[in-house]
């Protein structure tokens, strides 16, 4: 049928997700860092999310579209909610967060800044936004021939050198498996393995035995995506020291 419908402009898009949360009916996600029409039965063509787009990359244009499904759209809109909450943390909609945008990052290097201490400054060597599990893409630029770690999101906290000696050169996730759904982690990263070109692993994680259930994780993930990826997992203690290194198979 002809009818109106939203048009997206992807060159202009800069993926800030400002839109996602202005169409009730989750018709609008963010993939591969661009907002994206999921599909048109759950457009209604009303152009509430116009007004929400600093690019002005949305439109709204006239063409031959499929109708506007109400049922299938609110349907689709409730299980946007429900798998987006994660077990144990705050009930946002994850889906969406502008801040879950995927972007990749230059990492600025060691720049000399005159302080109290001696030498060069400490950086960050992030290369890849956003970090946390529960936002990341399945499928995303920075995930292609990477070097993936995968941390308790204590570990940054306890251990000093974390940029200089661990993110550096890999791309970053972080979670925790005793506070988040362990359950939505472990289906996430089967299909981050399976979905992307990534070439090794490596989890860090805290002494504390709660925390071991994040290599678990990992390796059933790494089971359930059949791939057989190098796999190291090293141990922080919650002072900050390096406790131990291990490579292990991750099937």
């Amino acid at each position: 049928m002809l009818r109106k419908i939203i048009r997206i402009d992807e060159a202009k898009c800069n993926g800030c997700g400002a839109c996602v949360p202005a169409c009730a009916e989750g018709a609008i996600r963010i993939i591969d860092g661009k907002a994206r029409l999921v599909s048109e039965i759950y457009c209604d063509g009303l152009g509430a999310c116009l007004g929400d787009c600093p690019q002005g990359a949305i439109s709204m244009e006239e063409r031959e579209a499929a109708p506007f499904d109400e049922a299938a759209a609110l349907a689709h809109a409730a299980a946007n909610q429900a798998d987006a909450r994660p077990a144990g943390r705050a009930h946002a909609t994850i889906a969406a967060c502008p801040g879950s945008a995927a972007r990749m990052l230059e990492p600025a290097g060691f720049v000399p800044v005159e302080s109290q201490g001696d030498g060069p400054q400490p950086y960050s060597a992030l290369t890849n936004w956003p970090v946390q599990l529960a936002l990341t893409p399945i499928k995303a630029p920075f995930f292609e021939d990477a070097d993936l770690l995968i941390a308790g999101d204590c570990v940054p906290f306890a251990y000093t050198d974390f940029h200089r000696r661990f993110v550096a050169g890999r791309t970053l996730l972080v979670g925790c498996p005793k506070l988040d759904d362990a359950t939505l982690y472990r289906k996430k990263l089967a299909r981050i393995f399976a979905e992307n070109s990534v070439q090794s692993l490596r989890v860090l994680y805290m002494e504390v035995p709660c925390c071991y259930g994040l290599v678990h994780l990992v390796r059933q993930a790494l089971q359930e995506s059949g791939k057989d990826l190098p796999l190291t997992v090293t141990k922080i203690s919650i002072k900050g020291e390096l406790l131990e290194t291990h490579e292990l198979q991750g099937l």
